[in-house]
């Protein structure tokens, strides 16, 4: 088979090996893979993927399964779409089985690619880590994302009033559309200042940088803010004596690194919960932009600029053509 290797500062679609599933893992023919930010840190070799994924990027994919141990739930001919650890992008990838999931009813391969990792990540990161309840208000970086679009979905269906920034006024256009409470524009608005006049319950927060500390002032007494990522810079000033009185719990939080079992717990829940949603068209998946895996670097550089609204794709030739576009 082929897959998207790194090589150098290029990306190369390259024959490798057929991967070989092991037990309790199914094989998917993968018909769209979606970005992540995560693909760009992969590539620029800080973040490779965990012991026993492939080398290359890709954390979710859909696609047919051509091959499913004895047993499973899954058989040959199935429309599935899954969460990796790496390796999404190829024209197969072998997948534990717990971490496959049905495709939504109504949606395409395209659309459900862009599913699994954003919803697993907003669903571990607001319930969780966050213990998300009815009435909090929760404060969404970079709400445009694949995942602050999630995000805002599954906070606005818990009941919460959702606080998100925006890079641009497209953008606060696109996200007032799934729901958003209180959108700021991070570019020309005091987003500390308005913070404190919508004290938060949960931050989920792929920004981080030197602006965090600042930031929490804008907390509720016991409130959590949960750092994902740090696109904005690795460094802040807390003060801690602010953050032991009050009690505010500052917590880092990854989904790559979780066991195969505890994402197998969440897309089980995933699939309790929100897939019924998706089928009656109370939860939207937004696509950005599908392209042609042949145009990963394009793909890569819509995720670098900041350019998209909602979900990257990339599509294999076997994936239906009026998806791509």
């Amino acid at each position: 088979m082929r897959a998207m290797l790194i090589t150098g500062d290029s990306l190369t679609w390259a024959e490798v090996p057929d991967p070989r599933p092991r037990a309790g893992e199914v094989l998917i023919e993968v018909h769209a893979a979606a970005l992540n930010r995560a693909d760009l840190m992969q590539r620029a070799g800080t973040y490779p993927s965990p012991e026993g994924w492939p080398e290359w990027m890709g954390l979710e994919v859909a696609g047919i399964i051509r091959q499913a141990p004895a047993g499973s739930r899954w058989t040959a001919g199935d429309r599935v779409c899954a969460l990796l650890g790496g390796g999404g992008y190829a024209e197969q990838v072998a997948v534990p089985a717990d971490m496959v999931l049905p495709v939504p009813a109504g949606l395409s391969l395209v659309e459900a690619a862009a599913i699994p990792e954003a919803f697993a990540t907003a669903q571990l990161n607001l319930h969780l880590e966050g213990g998300m309840q009815r009435g909090d208000t929760v404060f969404i970086q970079a709400g445009a994302s694949g995942l602050g679009v999630a995000a805002i979905q599954l906070a606005k269906a818990a009941g919460a009033t959702v606080v998100t920034t925006v890079g641009s006024e497209d953008k606060r256009a696109f996200v007032a559309g799934f729901g958003a409470d209180v959108i700021i524009n991070y570019k020309n608005e005091d987003v500390a200042a308005i913070l404190r006049r919508h004290p938060l319950d949960i931050a989920l927060d792929c920004v981080a940088g030197p602006q965090l500390g600042t930031y929490l002032a804008g907390m509720q007494r016991g409130g959590r803010w949960i750092v994902i990522a740090a696109l904005g810079g690795p460094t802040t000033t807390i003060d801690a004596a602010d953050l032991f009185r009050r009690g505010i719990r500052l917590i880092g939080s990854t989904l790559r690194s979780r066991t195969v079992a505890t994402k197998a717990a969440i897309l089980a829940q995933l699939e309790r919960e929100v897939w019924p949603r998706f089928a009656s068209g109370a939860l939207r998946v937004a696509i950005h932009r599908a392209l042609p895996m042949a145009q990963a670097d394009e793909a890569h550089g819509i995720l670098r600029r900041n350019a998209n609204l909602g979900k990257v794709v990339l599509a294999l030739p076997a994936a239906d053509p009026a998806e791509v576009r």
